[in-house]
């Protein structure tokens, strides 16, 4: 704790990892969301990444549906490459947004931090407790669309627990 005070004295920015299962979809997809949402807000001083539980999409590109559907909504959509999640990534993130209760249910294997988990959709005030982000994987096209729904109704919520984070420091 100690540590990450000094770090965060020097300059460090808030960290905010995504998880989702192969971070081909729904992670970069929120972490992209995310970026533009803190730009358009103001807020600065945070880094958002995204990783997935899984390894068999490691270096793989974003989904061709997840960026089609970023790029037409007017977010960032290319230089991806899925990444699994580290516990050295977990332990140096301020907050860890999963997309379903499996991954946060993987990640808390992992972290030595449970406080710093949490599910997206606890961030959207009109969505089902514990609902999670469906993934969009194996269904239509149109399913990306509303995954996209999906996280930017989180973002007003998960902007004020980054300002929140950042208060404390």
């Amino acid at each position: 704790m100690i540590e990450d005070v000094a770090e965060r004295s020097a300059g460090r920015p808030i960290r905010v990892v995504f998880v989702c299962l192969g971070n081909i979809c729904r992670s970069p997809m929120a972490e992209r969301v995310a970026e533009r949402a803190a730009a358009d807000a103001g807020i600065t001083g945070v880094e958002f990444l995204s990783a997935g539980t899984i390894s068999e999409e490691y270096d793989d590109p974003m989904d061709r549906r997840a960026a089609a559907v970023l790029q037409a909504h007017g977010y960032r959509h290319a230089d991806h490459r899925a990444r699994r999640i580290t516990e050295i990534s977990l332990d140096s993130a301020d907050l860890v947004v999963a997309m379903e209760d499996s991954h946060v249910r993987s990640v808390l294997e992992l972290a030595t931090d449970p406080g710093k988990v949490s599910l997206l959709t606890d961030f959207d005030p009109d969505a089902e407790p514990g609902s999670g982000v469906p993934d969009p994987w194996f269904g239509s096209d149109a399913g990306f669309s509303d995954t996209l729904t999906a996280i930017e109704a989180a973002m007003p919520g998960l902007l004020d627990r980054v300002r929140e984070i950042q208060a404390s420091f």
